[in-house]
């Protein structure tokens, strides 16, 4: 059954362009090299202001640990996730199953 993996990162106020642009420039080009997991990416809008959302899918939990490892492993990555940590004020990741009903993503 598949995972799916939400993960919001709360930018610091006035933040939120700065961790943009370094996400487009730098971040999903490193993360592009992985296998392709990435359900997408939103932004916050009403009542989610500063919130970059990013939604995953993998086969298993096995699948998502393995991702993970070789995300967290690329030297390209890390780069970039050390220029953004001072940007993020909050993390928060979900793990949800998707419900037996209605459309898969």
């Amino acid at each position: 059954m598949a995972i799916y993996e939400l993960r919001t990162y709360s930018a610091i106020v006035g933040k939120m362009g700065e961790l943009t642009a370094l996400y487009t420039n730098e971040g999903w080009p490193a993360l592009a090299k992985h296998p392709q997991k990435l359900v997408g990416y939103f932004t916050g809008d009403i009542g989610a202001l500063n919130e970059l959302i990013h939604i995953w899918k993998f086969d298993d939990d096995a699948d998502r640990r393995a991702f993970w490892a070789g995300v967290f492993s690329d030297p390209e990555f890390m780069a970039f996730a050390a220029k953004i940590r001072p940007l993020i004020r909050e993390q928060n990741n979900k793990l949800m199953l998707s419900a037996p009903w209605g459309p898969k993503p």
